[in-house]
């Protein structure tokens, strides 16, 4: 069913986009203008602060002495040199060899599957299902990342096939605070950050109240 947040979304193209998930504006700026920057910054997003993952994309462009990330380019370069490139300090990421690895993957498969266009994987999507399914299938993607950078397009981009909110999962719905595609300010990213502090709480005290529970008859219970 075509509902009206659907109708409205599609009607309202944002075509201007701020970005504050670097809290950098020249970082921020990039991540707004540039499809592969933001594919990227949302790849690094795990294990750092989001701050530092966002700003990557701008860190690693400056210093290929470039405005923009080139798929192409990152693709072809020499894996050590890459990986050298985003070790030097300050570092990308809080593991620069691995992330360099990955992020060479992904501009690799964006070549082979998109001409290099990190913006085709989403430009013709008809359906938020569909959207999700391409995402997923990009090099260090899984559901999690897929559904929250289908939320960032969403609510920050503008990208909004049918049926995206629902495609998004918990992500999706307007007015909460739980990714990246609900941060549009210093504000909204502590909101965020106290969100993400309370599933942890949540999941490791669930942890324990699981391995508290008594063993089936004849075993012990997990200590």
């Amino acid at each position: 069913m075509d509902n009206r947040d659907d109708r409205d979304d599609r009607d309202n193209k944002e075509t201007a986009v701020t970005i504050r998930l670097a809290q950098q504006p020249e970082a921020d700026e990039l991540l707004g203008r540039s499809p592969l920057a933001a594919l990227v910054g949302m790849l690094l997003d795990q294990q750092v602060p989001m701050e530092w993952a966002f700003s990557g994309p701008y860190t690693i462009a400056r210093r290929l002495g470039s405005d923009d990330l080139d798929a192409h380019a990152i693709a072809a370069y020499d894996p050590e040199a890459f990986a050298a490139l985003l070790s030097e300090k300050p570092a990308v990421h809080r593991y620069p060899g691995s992330m360099a690895k990955r992020v060479q993957q992904l501009c690799a498969y964006l070549v082979e599957h998109y001409e290099g266009d990190a913006a085709a994987v989403w430009a013709d999507a008809a359906t938020g299902t569909e959207l999700l399914a391409r995402l997923r299938a990009l090099p260090g993607f899984g559901e999690q990342k897929a559904q929250i950078f289908l939320a960032l397009l969403g609510k920050r981009f503008g990208v909004r096939p049918r049926g995206w909110r629902e495609a998004a999962g918990g992500y999706g719905p307007a007015n909460v605070y739980r990714s990246a595609a609900d941060i549009t300010g210093p504000e909204s990213l502590a909101r965020v950050r106290a969100h993400k502090q309370e599933a942890k709480a949540a999941a490791k005290a669930g942890q324990g109240a699981e391995a508290g529970k008594p063993g089936k008859p004849g075993k012990p219970g997990k200590a």
